[in-house]
């Protein structure tokens, strides 16, 4: 197994898909109820799956649909044992571009007040995303074999809106209307 071929995404991927398998669609919807995290655009939640089959990390079968056949992927062995060598891997902590901290630094070339605007719009996503992290907590409970990790990762969520709110009232506090 080449550790090139698998990419930070490829992880996603297989973590996702999990225990029980999943499908592209599957991975879309937990990409959508799990947005804080998600950076990715939803295509590659249909490419990379593909991508993987070819690879031997994922298999595949034909599933019934609503409206037509769905292809369900689960992980084959070389997929656990990547897992089980990545999980190894000490954790950095995660680099972001984060669009807000660039337009604060922006604030003396185009003025604070619209810096300030753009920035304190935030507040409508994190009400959206404290709303999802509800949901999430919610279908937690529905999957014991994932429920405790789910919770740890929804309590940094919730810590990283929080922080987000925070930041949000410095920089209108700190900025001129």
């Amino acid at each position: 197994m080449s550790r090139a071929e698998l990419t930070p995404f490829s992880y996603v991927i297989l973590v996702l898909v999990g225990s029980k398998g999943a499908g592209a669609h599957d991975l879309v919807r937990m990409a959508r109820q799990g947005k804080i995290y998600a950076a990715a655009a939803e295509s590659q939640y249909y490419a990379e799956p593909k991508r993987l089959e070819q690879l031997g990390y994922l298999r595949s079968r034909k599933e019934p649909g609503q409206t037509r056949e769905r292809t369900h992927y689960t992980l084959t062995p070389k997929a656990l044992e990547a897992l089980r060598v990545w999980a190894d891997d000490p954790v950095r902590f995660p680099r972001a571009l984060h669009e807000g901290v660039v337009r604060l630094l922006a604030a003396d070339l185009v003025g604070e007040g619209p810096v300030r605007a753009g920035i304190l719009a935030l507040r409508e996503e994190l009400d959206e995303l404290d709303g999802l992290m509800t949901r999430a907590d919610e279908v937690a409970g529905t999957l014991p074999h994932r429920e405790k990790y789910l919770r740890l990762n929804h309590r940094l969520a919730r810590r990283l809106i929080d922080a987000h709110r925070e930041w949000v009232a410095d920089v209108e506090r700190e900025l001129d209307g």
